[in-house]
């Protein structure tokens, strides 16, 4: 079994700009993802047989969407800011579409569909735990960054990763890469 799921990654150049992000947050105890790990989730795919990597790979490949010019924006929080489970910064572009094409070239394997409604997002923090005496002090700062501004990149490629858990956190393999068209 591979735990799998499709991501865009970012340019490593807007890691500096997430761990600074990050570093507001130093004095609460969360579990910050490494900036340099930080991506956009098209589609988890959770642990997927060995054997079906192949075809979700040629599925991919029938992706029919061009490269788009995203804006890296904005502080989220879910289910939401005065419960925050998980902290992550925005994207806007065309990934709704490229998540819902995503969907449609997975239908023919048995891939279960998102319940969900997606939401692109660049995950940058997860909360364990937060003691009340820091909620007030957490709600001030999240309303601060709200309007944080990463930058803006281009989105030309998707990719297929296995994630493997380690005691130091997730590792991540590209397992293939699908080029989106020029626009």
């Amino acid at each position: 079994m591979v735990r799998a799921f499709i991501s865009v990654d970012i340019p490593q150049v807007m890691a500096e700009k997430i761990s600074q992000v990050q570093s507001y947050f130093s004095d609460f105890n969360f579990k910050l993802v490494d900036p340099l790990q930080v991506h956009l989730t098209l589609k988890f795919l959770g642990d997927v047989d060995d054997n079906l990597i192949s075809g979700i790979a040629d599925a991919l490949d029938n992706i029919d969407y061009e490269s788009f010019d995203a804006r890296i924006a904005g502080l989220g929080a879910f289910p939401k800011p005065f419960y925050a489970k998980v902290i992550w910064i925005g994207a806007e572009g065309g990934f709704e579409g490229l998540h819902r094409e995503v969907e449609s070239c997975l239908k023919n394997l048995n891939v279960k569909r998102d319940k969900k409604e997606f939401t692109a997002h660049l995950t940058i923090a997860r909360v364990k735990f937060m003691p009340k005496s820091k909620k007030e002090n957490f709600l001030k700062l999240f309303n601060e960054l709200k309007d944080v501004e990463i930058g803006t990149m281009s989105v030309n490629s998707i990719r297929l990763k296995k994630s493997t858990l380690t005691p130091d956190g997730p590792v991540y393999e590209t397992l293939h890469e699908v080029h989106l068209e020029d626009m």
